[in-house]
Formats: structure tokens, C-alpha cells, sequence
């Protein structure tokens, strides 16, 4: 029978049925769902109306994010599926669709915040576990102090995003559309809509 996206076949706002005037049409075809999953990356190209294609990506591991406080990017690992706001199957299977929150590697983000603002970012927890081990500092060249000084009175990162740090994973959205552009972009929550999802994660 095949998939079609068409809507003459539902029902009318006031829930009478539709005539049916005539047969299904090419240009209302649907396609199989990609069902993109986390593994090494796999992309098929679809050819489709117009001669257009689309990047069909089933299997794809890493992607763009961005941390949009500190407006900058990094190319990072997608670790697991954390909440699927439409469904739960989703995230019991690792599928990665548009809006699903996912858990990244944070050492991207960490490595390039102590590089800018020559602070550390959520080592608390590795320092304990190595037994309160300070690693030392390389020297920095006093215009290189003063810079790093100007920018740590900006350098607030919140509570919430920290203890993230701390684990190594940060909570994130993907904004792209995996099997259609056969990228896996998004970026990191913060503030209210981080504390929604982590309510959410929490049910």
C-alpha cells in the first residue's frame, strides 16, 4: 500500500468523512523513517522530487554544538539519548530525531573555556579523586595574565552547567534533522530550559 502523506484520507475539523475523487498521487509519497541511531557514521543520499537529495543518516556519532552564553561551537561525541519529548521508545533506543536531548562529551567546551579565560571549569571531582593533586600551572606571559584577568570577570559559569563539567557530560538539544540532512548539530541547555528538561529527566 505504501506510506503517504497525504490528508485526504482524515476526517474534515467538524469530523465528517471525505469523498474520495481520486487515487493516490506520486507527489504524496512518504518514505521509510530514518531511525538514526549512535554508531559509526552512516549516511545514504535519497534522490528525491526535482532531482533534489537528502542525507539519510543512520548511524552518526558526533555533531556541531553550540554553547550559546559563550557564543562558540566545537565539534563533539553524542554519548546517549537523555529524553525524548514525544517519546520514550526514542530514548530507550538511542534514536536520534530533531529536539531530542541528548548527553555530549563536555572536554571540547572545557578545553577551549581554560584556554580563554585561564580558569579551570569543573575539575573539582578529578582533583578529589587524585587525592587533592593541583596540576601546575605553565607560565603565562603578563599580557597573556592580563587578558585572562580582564575576561574572568565574565568567566561566571552556572551551578547547574558546572556540576555538568564536572561529570564530563553536558546536557543537549539537536536542532538539525538527522535523517534529512545527515547532521546531528544542536545545542547546549542552559538556564530555564535546562531546568525543565532536568525535571522532565527526572519523572
Amino acid at each position: 500500500m505504501g506510506i503517504s502523506r497525504d490528508s485526504r484520507h482524515k476526517r474534515s475539523a467538524t469530523g465528517a468523512k471525505r469523498a474520495h475523487y481520486r487515487k493516490k498521487r506520486a507527489f504524496e509519497k512518504g518514505r521509510q523513517p530514518a531511525n538514526t541511531r549512535i554508531g559509526a557514521k552512516r549516511i545514504h543520499l535519497v534522490r528525491t522530487r526535482g532531482g533534489n537529495r537528502k542525507f539519510r543518516a543512520l548511524r552518526i556519532d558526533s555533531g556541531n554544538f553550540s554553547w550559546g552564553s559563550e557564543g562558540i561551537a566545537r565539534k563533539t561525541r553524542v554519548i546517549v539519548v537523555a529524553y525524548h519529548p514525544s517519546n520514550n521508545e526514542l530514548v530507550r533506543t538511542n534514536t536520534l530525531t530533531r529536539s531530542a536531548v541528548v548527553q555530549i562529551d563536555a572536554a571540547p567546551f572545557r578545553q577551549w573555556y581554560e584556554a580563554h579565560y585561564g580558569a579551570n571549569l569543573g575539575r573539582r571531582k578529578q582533583q578529589q579523586a587524585k587525592g587533592g593533586e593541583v596540576e601546575e600551572k605553565k607560565k603565562e606571559s603578563r599580557a597573556l595574565q592580563e587578558k585572562h584577568a580582564e575576561r574572568q570577570k565574565t568567566a561566571k559559569v552556572e551551578s547547574a552547567l558546572e556540576r555538568q563539567f564536572e561529570a564530563g557530560r553536558l546536557y543537549a538539544v539537536v536542532a538539525s534533522r538527522p535523517g534529512q540532512s545527515g547532521r546531528c548539530d544542536g545545542y547546549i541547555l542552559e538556564g530555564e530550559e535546562l531546568a525543565f528538561y532536568q525535571r522532565a529527566i527526572r519523572k
